[in-house]
């Protein structure tokens, strides 16, 4: 993304909205906004194999590995507003394992593109799937979206999940539901 080309369009859509871009308040907005589209867009310019950085480890353990409430941030292709919420990750090892911080790195990288929060669901669990060889994956996103709740129906309290269960995941009901009851499992301290 070039910034620079992307500054004078928001100063066109600040003045299009009926402001002034000159005014003391929005001089800078321009600079800002791209800045934050650059950084929130970060995810077109990211290479996969860079962010794994072959942080693969070979193991013997077949059990599950579970990362929960990843935060994810996102932008809605339809609107280009802000959806956000929590990611599971499940999977469970057939040779190798991943690095732990490279499971939130990965729903990163599709999250930081303008999405749709079923597809993200997928691409994020193909992505585990296609890079470790695993028995199977699931991956579950709660998620929040502005679209909907700031716009539209504008239901402040509606929450969107969606599930992607490869492999074992999807052909075992046993391993799905384990997968599905622990990441409903809340610290008993956590309020």
């Amino acid at each position: 993304m070039d910034a620079k080309k992307v500054r004078p369009l928001i100063e066109k859509l600040l003045a299009e909205l009926g402001e002034d871009p000159k005014r003391e308040g929005l001089r800078n907005t321009p600079a800002r906004a791209a800045a934050a589209w650059e950084f929130l867009t970060r995810g077109y310019r990211q290479d996969l194999a860079a962010v794994i950085n072959n942080a693969l480890f070979e193991t013997e353990a077949n059990h599950m590995v579970i990362v929960r409430d990843i935060e994810i941030y996102s932008l809605c292709e339809h609107h280009l507003l802000p959806f956000f919420g929590k990611c599971h990750i499940g999977y469970i090892p057939h040779g190798k394992v991943l690095g732990v911080s490279k499971l939130a790195r990965i729903a990163d990288v599709f999250a930081r593109r303008l999405q749709i929060q079923e597809r993200l669901t997928n691409q994020i669990a193909r992505t585990i799937m296609d890079t470790l060889e695993p028995e199977g994956v699931g991956v579950v996103i709660e998620a929040k979206h502005l679209c909907m709740m700031m716009r539209g129906v504008e239901k402040q309290n509606s929450c969107m999940t969606t599930s992607a269960m490869l492999g074992s995941f999807h052909n075992s009901n046993a391993t799905r539901n384990e997968f599905l009851q622990l990441i409903a499992r809340r610290d008993a301290h956590a309020g």
